[in-house]
């Protein structure tokens, strides 16, 4: 996996789906605001659509936002349970360990319930995001939660280089928000800058995430 030239591509794809194109530019930027069309335009972007496509066809875009936001909310299920569980668990043991007079081990209690929800939640997002392309290039909701044909797909990709792929990607997220940081305390015009800079990164992130999913063979 090449990760310079993956980089290098989310941008250029970025890059050429707004600069020149301003109708386009302020149709995203309004759509970043109806999110659902934002999130549905990402899903087109998902089914490997290149260059980057027209804003348009809002229904369908709005309609398969919707989905996106569905697929979404049902993988955290297991993230929210995980966090109810030992959450409230280890608050509960945390607490009395104290009371108790052991802080060590209430501290110890605390960051293993802590260190299961972080993993839990790296587990769900590693598998989801393969699994909302799967929606994507499918077309079928179900296909979002075909669990042994995304586990394939990651196998052939290569965990390493997936997770590899992925840090990448947040430490470039790292930099984009300091970005945002810096543009937010500038008076009068920053926060109209970030509002037109929101799209590109929305789809500089989509475009890099289906180059991952292209990285390896579909499954059927």
């Amino acid at each position: 996996m090449d990760y310079g030239k993956m980089l290098s591509d989310s941008f250029s794809y970025a890059k050429d789906a707004v600069w020149g194109k301003w109708v386009r530019w302020i149709l995203l930027v309004i759509s970043t605001i109806i999110f659902p069309l934002i999130i549905g335009y990402m899903v087109r972007i998902y089914s490997g659509a290149k260059p980057a496509p027209d804003a348009g066809n809002w229904v369908k875009t709005f309609i398969d936002g919707l989905k996106l936001i569905i697929i979404g909310i049902i993988y955290s299920i297991p993230v929210f349970i995980v966090a109810l569980i030992f959450g409230g668990g280890t608050l509960i043991f945390g607490g009395a360990a104290a009371m108790a007079g052991h802080p060590a081990t209430a501290i110890g209690t605390i960051g293993i319930g802590l260190l299961v929800m972080i993993i839990v939640g790296i587990l769900v997002s590693l598998i989801s995001m393969i699994g909302i392309i799967r929606f994507a290039r499918k077309n079928s909701m179900g296909q979002a939660f075909a669990f042994g044909a995304i586990l394939e797909h990651i196998g052939k990709i290569g965990w390493g280089s997936y997770i590899l792929a992925l840090i990448i990607l947040w430490v470039v997220a790292l930099i984009f928000g300091l970005i945002v940081v810096v543009l937010s305390i500038i008076p009068f015009i920053g926060w109209l800058i970030l509002l037109f800079l929101y799209p590109v990164w929305i789809i500089f992130v989509a475009r890099y995430v289906t180059l991952i999913y292209e990285s390896a063979p579909e499954p059927a």
